[in-house]
């Protein structure tokens, strides 16, 4: 890619785009606004291949750059629009735990779960468990201390349990 060979770039979107646009989902909490950052996404890697220096995989150099995509693309929008899968997904506060559960499946309250944390601790369970990032790659990705990254993973899988007791989902729950 460093050398302009357009079939590199083919070859390096097609291994790493499904993961970003799950990142910057994850993220922007919208598929359309995530398919909007993407491209540019790919387009500074294409730009700045060459000046890659193999400090950190390249998955997380990737990510690096998603996450500043985002960021400021997040930093862009002046309201905050649910998409339609966000508003199903809040749920009623007239229901009790019991009846929640009953209307929807347990990724579902999962998900309404991990939506509920802040964007900081939202961010590095997305990093560390669906991505697979180590805690020294996180710390890269986000700029940040590595202990930094364990006392927020630390925080964020604490308030997750919490979430998931009060949605009625037991530490047992695989």
């Amino acid at each position: 890619m460093a050398a302009g060979e357009r079939m590199a770039m083919k070859v390096f979107y097609g291994r790493h785009h499904v993961r970003v646009h799950r990142f910057l989902v994850r993220l922007l909490r919208s598929d359309t606004a995530a398919e909007d950052v993407i491209g540019d996404v790919f387009f500074d890697v294409w730009q700045q291949a060459n000046r890659y220096e193999a400090r950190a995989s390249v998955t997380t150099w990737l990510l690096s750059i998603a996450r500043f995509k985002a960021l400021s693309q997040l930093r862009r929008r002046t309201t905050d629009a649910l998409e339609p899968e966000a508003a199903e997904a809040i749920a009623d506060d007239a229901d009790d735990p019991e009846v929640t559960l009953q209307k929807a499946d347990k990724a579902a309250v999962m998900r309404q779960c991990l939506d509920r944390l802040p964007p900081i601790h939202r961010e590095v369970i997305d990093l560390v468990y669906y991505h697979e990032q180590s805690l020294d790659e996180v710390a890269q990705i986000l700029g940040i201390p590595e202990n930094t990254v364990k006392t927020r993973v630390f925080h964020a899988r604490k308030r997750l349990s919490d979430l998931l007791a009060a949605a009625g989902i037991d530490r047992g729950w695989p």
